[in-house]
């Protein structure tokens, strides 16, 4: 009977063991993957990103958005006279300075509106410029590797007793889990930046329209500093990676397995909570006070 006991405890070791050692390999494969390809992708411009969405939304934005903006722009301008003229003092006190300052006003306005692709590109070529020189002064290994942790891990989970073996693989099986929740994570604020970039340079035109406007000009200005914020959330982006892969460094030399692991789970979760932040702080950085 201590022999069947001995074998099954031998067996149920055996099996938990090997459950827990495939749950930890590879387990961080495709979030090292995930957050190596951050600096790749957010140091793209939106025509490096992707051609064909680039071409389509432009094609969008100069045949559908360029007319109506230049409907807005003549209601804009026109507005713009009415008030100038009104304002003084009921049509007695119309100097003519005033028609030069308004033909002025609407050269820039429809000089803005004819170059808004232009603009908007220059905005994001510069924040690209950027972040390539971030990228080359703070890159480092972000990758995680407890390959040196879990060398003679092995054997001593086989010494250990089938309770806390089982308390183990449950752990193991939600790390895993939770690091493909994570990568999902890190690709949803990669790409789903990249997306939000295209969709509102395709109405860019629109905004634009009312730059120059007295009372409509506020969102031309609140467009612009969204594009600043979208462009420099790469930067913030690159920051995090950065702090990320300077507090992973020091996972190989934990000793405790089970520490180092979840350890790398709160750190991978930080820097998934730090990336959903990042659009919110540059659009905070970016707004008027």
């Amino acid at each position: 009977m201590d022999f069947l006991l001995e074998a099954l405890t031998i067996w149920l070791k055996e099996m938990l063991v090997g459950g827990i050692m495939g749950n930890l390999s590879g387990m961080f494969d495709s979030v090292n993957q995930q957050v190596g390809d951050i600096s790749v992708q957010v140091g793209q411009t939106p025509q490096g990103w992707n051609g064909g969405i680039f071409n389509m939304i432009q094609n969008l934005s100069n045949s559908i958005m360029v007319p109506i903006a230049g409907v807005i722009l003549a209601i804009v301008m026109t507005l713009e006279l009415i008030q100038m003229i009104t304002d003084k003092n009921n049509l007695h006190d119309v100097d003519t300075w005033m028609i030069f300052k308004w033909v002025f006003k609407s050269a820039a306005a429809i000089l803005l509106v004819t170059n808004t692709w232009n603009i908007v590109m220059g905005v994001f070529d510069m924040a690209q410029s950027v972040v390539a020189q971030a990228s080359g002064i703070i890159s480092s290994d972000a990758a995680i590797d407890i390959s040196s942790v879990l060398t003679d891990m092995e054997p001593r989970l086989m010494e250990m007793d089938l309770g806390p073996l089982f308390g183990l693989w449950f752990q193991s099986m939600f790390i895993s889990v939770t690091m493909w929740a994570l990568y999902i994570c890190i690709f949803i604020v990669i790409y789903g930046r990249m997306i939000e970039i295209y969709l509102v340079t395709s109405v860019a035109p629109i905004p634009m329209a009312a730059m120059m406007g007295r009372e409509w000009g506020g969102m031309g200005q609140n467009y612009l500093r969204s594009l600043l914020a979208l462009g420099f959330q790469a930067f913030l982006i690159i920051v995090c990676v950065a702090i990320y892969a300077v507090l992973v460094q020091g996972i190989a030399t934990e000793e405790d397995v089970i520490m180092a692991i979840w350890s790398c789970v709160g750190y991978t979760v930080l820097l998934c909570f730090t990336l959903f932040k990042t659009g919110s702080l540059a659009k905070a950085l970016f707004q008027a006070h």
